[in-house]
């Protein structure tokens, strides 16, 4: 049964349009419940938000959809969710629950969900909710309804996790470090974590109205992060987006690194710690230019699909630890479950202090292959995959790219448009091979 509500990161869209309403979250909540409850009679889920003025009505409803299905509601207010996946696991619960549309804007909101090991659930578990959400309710009686209570102290359990995922040696006084939070879910928690490690932290998008998350500021707004870090002269930068599971960061000189430099470093710090890396996985986006990097390191890249779901599944696949997207999602699976931007970042502190060195040095040799990007509409009917010439055009490119480039065609999952892509150390031949391609593919 394909899924109608389930898309690859949870439920999200439009809020006040189908199914980001409140009687559809009620619904939801209430056929989460009674798939929780054919394993234990009594669970309880802990629901954790961003700062969306929505999340307050969404939470509301969802936390009425449990009750009535008989199930316990732990409520965190505002908290990251790889805050909410960690509790989840720490509280020994059995589901975690983020409101949250990620680095949307405010006007869209979604519902993802974690698993008592605070981890994302299987396609199947999915599928049963929505097979849930099409039988006939099963209301609790008044004896039997759930309970619901806040946990106060969520935001200062999580600070306190994020600094165990670092040496207690790790020190970061004498750095001024900028915490830019997207007016998001970290902004009253990831300034204290830098802070209670020594640095000197200028904290910005760190005052969220319910309005302006992810406006102009934060990881998909990184100009902001860029002059604020030379405003006040900090040595780094780090930017988060509004539920705070990826990573941009800045150094003084206003050098963006973004996820795939960030991966390299990572990797490369593990190495010189004397620890396996027996591998890395990256998504199909991952410029190649860091692949050729780890290669000269002996450790291999494999790519998986876009979205850290399909990182994270590849990575359980093959028992590695390391992945991630270049848009910041980072997996480092022996710290976190999940991807956790605050995380990411300490291990990348940790890999500065441990080398004494900055992280431009960090990444000596490893320049960006540039990339040529071209949206190709498609005509009605047409089958890109039979088209004879863009089969000619990609391995005519493949021959002049040869080592020095790579070429990325795939079909828009939302719209009637192929995407190419040519990544090549050279620009202009970059350029070339994908206009060859986009002409060859509108033939």
């Amino acid at each position: 049964m394909s899924r109608q509500y389930f898309g690859t990161d949870g439920i999200r869209g439009a809020v006040g349009q189908p199914p980001i309403t409140p009687d559809f979250m009620l619904r939801l909540g209430h056929a989460v419940g009674q798939v929780l409850r054919r394993r234990n009679p009594r669970p309880t889920v802990l629901i954790g938000k961003d700062t969306r003025i929505s999340g307050y009505m969404l939470e509301s409803s969802l936390e009425a959809g449990f009750a009535s299905a008989g199930v316990d509601v732990l409520l965190s207010g505002p908290l990251p969710t790889p805050g909410v996946a960690y509790l989840t696991r720490a509280l020994r619960l059995d589901l975690g629950v983020v409101i949250s549309a990620s680095h949307n804007p405010f006007e869209d909101n979604g519902v993802k969900f974690f698993s008592a090991q605070g981890e994302k659930l299987p396609d199947e578990w999915e599928r049963d909710v929505e097979a849930a959400l099409g039988e006939s309710p099963q209301w609790a009686d008044a004896a039997n309804l759930g309970k619901a209570r806040r946990l106060t102290d969520a935001g200062g359990r999580y600070i306190e996790f994020c600094k165990s995922t670092v040496p207690h040696s790790l020190s970061l006084r004498g750095m001024k470090i900028v915490v830019d939070a997207a007016h998001g879910a970290a902004y009253h928690v990831a300034p204290d974590v830098f802070h209670e490690l020594g640095a000197v932290v200028v904290p910005i998008g760190c005052q969220p109205d319910g309005l302006n998350i992810n406006q102009g500021v934060g990881a998909t707004s990184p100009s902001a992060l860029v002059a604020a870090v030379a405003e006040h002269r900090a040595d780094y930068g780090i930017a988060l987006d509004g539920d705070a599971d990826r990573l941009q960061m800045v150094d003084a000189q206003g050098r963006l690194f973004n996820g795939d430099e960030l991966l390299y470093v990572m990797a490369a710090d593990r190495l010189a710690k004397r620890q396996a890396v027996p591998g890395v996985v990256g998504t199909l986006m991952t410029n190649m230019a860091v692949e050729v990097a780890l290669r000269r390191l002996n450790i291999p890249l494999v790519r998986a699909k876009v979205g850290d779901r399909y990182v994270l599944e590849e990575l359980t696949r093959r028992g590695w630890q390391l992945g991630g997207e270049s848009s910041g999602h980072l997996l480092a699976l022996d710290r976190h479950t999940t991807g956790d931007g605050i995380v990411s970042a300490l291990q990348i502190m940790q890999a500065i202090r441990r080398s004494g060195s900055t992280l431009s040095a960090l990444l000596e040799g490893v320049s960006l292959f540039p990339q040529t990007m071209i949206n190709v509409r498609l005509r009605a009917g047409s089958d890109w995959q039979c088209n004879p010439r863009l089969d000619d055009a990609q391995q005519s490119a493949a021959r002049e790219l040869g080592d020095d480039g790579r070429v990325l065609i795939r079909a828009s999952g939302t719209e009637p448009v192929l995407r190419v892509m040519v990544e090549a150390r050279d620009a202009e031949i970059g350029r070339r091979c994908a206009e060859h391609l986009a002409a060859a593919a509108q033939a």
